[in-house]
Parts: C-alpha cells; structure tokens; sequence
C-alpha cells in the first residue's frame, strides 16, 4: 500500500479512555476494522513513530508496535479467558524443566540460567516443579499449572499479544513470566533461552541459515520484549 497521509498523531478517545491512533485527522482502523486505541501513551507514541517512519510504501514488518496492539485488539480482547488459555498450556512442557542428559559442562550452564528462574517461580508463584533429563514428557503437578495459569490470567490483556511471542520463541513460559515481572532482563532471558542452540553452535560451528533464522527471532523477541515495557507504562492517556 502506497503511503496515503502526512501526519500521524493520537489523541484521547472517550469510548476506550485510552488514545486512539489518527492519519491526517482519520481513525486508524485494525485488520478487523476495529479502531486502533491503545491504553497509554507510551504505546501510542511508539505506534505513532512507526507510521510517521514509513516511506513511499507502508510495509507493516517495519511496525512491529502496531501489529502488537492490532493483534490485542482483534484476537485477545475478544476473549480474554480462551487466549490466556491457550498460552498458559505452555506449562505443561516448559524449556527449563528439560535438562541435558549429558554433558557435565551443559548440564552446569542450564542451572546456571535455568535454575534461578524455577527459584523465583517457586517463591513467587509457590509452585513446586518436576525436572527431567532428556526430551521425554513429563507431567507438572497440578497445582503448579493451576497457578501459573492463574498467573497469566493475571496479565493485563494487553500484554498477551506480545507475551505469547516471548513464550513461543523462548520455549519458557516461566521465563516470560519473569520477564514481565521484571524479574529477569530481556537480555538475560535470550541467553538462558539459547543455551542448547549456542551449546551446539560451539562444538559443530554456525550453520548459516540457522544464524540467519536466529537474526530474525532475536528482532522478534526485542519488539515483544518492548511492546510488554510499553503496555506496562503507567502515564495519563
């Protein structure tokens, strides 16, 4: 699509009580033709840069902010319950649950990322966790899907569209619970995220479309990552 407008701003909308997004005066419309208002104006400003930063041709890859809130918009907030759902089944087979078999040297570096995230989830959830080695599955206990479920259905709605990113490209809903908790950074989440992947890389070399493949989750993962810290911005609209 060819850029139709000049100016890109926001401004309050009564309806949702947050700021709604508007080219040259009109109301920008999601995929689902819903308005696209967001909660804050952190968020806002960020949505608002991107579509001021398009050239000739919008290309909405380069507005990864948008498509964040679009998504929330249009498939999370519908339904709230089923969504969180849907990303609180990660539970079940969380990454850092699954150890190495072997060897010692990757099985001390997965604790040493690994085991003061579960500590955490353990402290604040009062979870209690089942490790295994191998790739086996293995059941979690009850209780503890049951509250990091409850966990995730504690999240504002509007982080969930991004949330589910950090959980699916990281393998760890854990993890991605800490990290909107501020718990863990983004950078350090990425690398105890990438212990197998780097692991590999050390001992066989670099495969190039592998490292091509990861350029574009790490660019995936650092927009989600910001989307959460957006949404978690706490300003008047």
């Amino acid at each position: 699509m060819k850029r139709f407008y000049s100016l890109a701003l926001s401004e309050h909308d009564p309806e949702t009580g947050g700021l709604r997004i508007l080219l040259d005066g009109r109301a920008v419309k999601t995929p689902a033709k819903a308005p696209l208002a967001v909660p804050n104006a952190a968020l806002a400003a960020a949505i608002v840069a991107e579509w001021m930063a398009q050239g000739e041709k919008i290309d909405p890859a380069t507005m990864p902010m948008t498509g964040f809130a679009n998504a929330a918009i249009d498939r999370v907030l519908p339904d709230v319950p089923a969504f969180a759902q849907t990303i609180a089944a990660f539970s079940a087979s969380d990454l850092l649950c699954y150890r190495a078999s072997e060897p010692a040297e990757l099985l001390a570096e997965q604790a040493a990322h690994w085991d003061p995230l579960l500590d955490w989830a353990r402290g604040h959830y009062g979870a209690a966790f089942a490790i295994t080695h191998g790739i086996m599955p293995i059941d979690q206990p009850g209780a503890t899907v049951e509250r990091l479920s409850a966990a995730v259905d504690a999240l504002d709605p509007w982080l969930l569209s991004a949330f589910s990113t950090l959980v699916s490209i990281t393998g760890s809903l854990i993890g991605a619970l800490a990290l909107v908790e501020d718990a863990v950074t983004p950078e350090a989440l990425w690398a105890a995220a990438r212990i197998d992947e780097d692991w590999q890389a050390r001992q066989w070399g670099q495969d190039a479309e592998a490292v091509q493949r990861d350029a574009i989750r790490r660019v995936q993962y650092d927009d989600a990552a910001r989307y959460c810290a957006l949404v978690k911005v706490k300003q008047a609209a």
